[in-house]
């Protein structure tokens, strides 16, 4: 259902799961969200063993301070695309075991958005390797022994979609080793934007787990969060996670509740998702870090050069940076509806890990 939304503009909608489905017209004033309240106090039916141990507050605050800081990246791209022209929209990066990065990302082209995946050495420029899916669009990506597995949003019948590709040869020749798209479990209308948090090959992928990620269009009318394990690459059950939506809701998010991505830091996990202020307007789209310890959200205030003020599509990966020091690489999609001149597009920068 996200898609839709990147025709308006370039083209791009924990330990819990989450996802995104909108459409309309461009406005050319878009709301103000209202002012970021305290952030709540963890939830009664948070179980005592998530509420106690290390303090993740600390690390919350770096993590929330090197996704927030765009002007002093140690790398940026605005409005990328890849070698062969195409925009890199929602695009997810991961290390690419043969040196360098990988990145799978969704550009819209005539018949509708395609899923493609490109190489790179610098994160910053990439170069195209293949086109992976047709009618497909928001992918995630995830090493998986000496493989990979995508995940991706899949028309007709707006579902989710899985492809393993057993090497590194595969996944750039677009040779998917297994293939299976899952019944949607929540919606009647849209199930999709998916992330992977992990992959277990138990030993092979016959016999896997995949822990996946998603949303689903709840009523036909507002996008939340759902997380699923796909096992044996055939089945597929999944709960929702009302607790992760309630999260954004206390913010005063009224719209969708969208795509997420996880991520590991100083030892915490985290995630960054997406939540659309006003349903339909896509100038009120915030991201906002989501800290598994606490069961709180708090919202990123994003500072580009330009002074974009809205942002969707959260990705993250802590990795090698190309320097050979220690890295978290962010993406974002910025809506031309809250973009500066020559930022809309896809946002794609890195920070420098500080050691400790």
């Amino acid at each position: 259902m996200r898609r839709h939304r990147r025709l308006l503009v370039l083209l791009p909608c924990a330990l819990l799961g989450w996802g995104c489905s909108a459409a309309g017209n461009a406005s050319p004033a878009p709301r103000a969200p209202a002012p970021a309240p305290t952030a709540p106090a963890p939830t009664a039916s948070w179980s005592a063993a998530h509420r106690i141990g290390p303090p993740s507050d600390g690390p919350r605050a770096e993590l929330r301070s090197l996704a927030e800081d765009v002007v002093t990246a140690a790398g940026r791209g605005y409005d990328s695309h890849d070698s062969a022209g195409r925009s890199m929209d929602t695009a997810k990066i991961i290390a690419d075991p043969a040196g360098g990065y990988l990145a799978v990302f969704h550009t819209t082209l005539p018949g509708g958005p395609r899923v493609s995946v490109a190489t790179s050495a610098d994160l910053i420029h990439w170069t195209h390797a293949a086109e992976l899916g047709v009618r497909a669009s928001q992918p995630s990506i995830a090493a998986a022994g000496g493989g990979f597995v995508v995940a991706w949003e899949q028309e007709p019948s707006n579902h989710l979609a899985f492809r393993y590709y057993r090497d590194r040869a595969a996944l750039l020749s677009a040779a998917a080793t297994r293939t299976t798209d899952v019944p949607r479990t929540f919606s009647d209308c849209a199930e999709g934007t998916p992330n992977i948090y992990s992959v277990t090959l138990s030993p092979d992928i016959d016999h896997s787990t995949i822990d996946t990620g998603a949303h689903y269009f709840a009523n036909c009318d507002v996008d939340r969060q759902q997380r699923g394990q796909l096992t044996n690459f055939r089945t597929w059950r999944a709960t929702k996670q009302d607790l992760a939506d309630n999260a954004l809701l206390y913010w005063g998010v009224k719209g969708n509740i969208g795509d997420r991505d996880a991520v590991q830091f100083r030892g915490f996990p985290y995630a960054l998702v997406e939540g659309q202020y006003v349903k339909g307007d896509f100038g009120s789209w915030r991201p906002f870090v989501y800290d598994h310890q606490t069961g709180n959200a708090d919202r990123l205030t994003i500072r580009t050069n330009g002074g974009s003020t809205a942002f969707a599509n959260p990705s993250v990966t802590v990795l090698t940076g190309p320097d050979g020091r220690p890295a978290i690489v962010f993406s974002l999609f910025v809506p031309s509806q809250g973009a500066a001149r020559g930022e809309a597009g896809q946002l794609i920068y890195y920070q420098h890990i500080p050691a400790r």
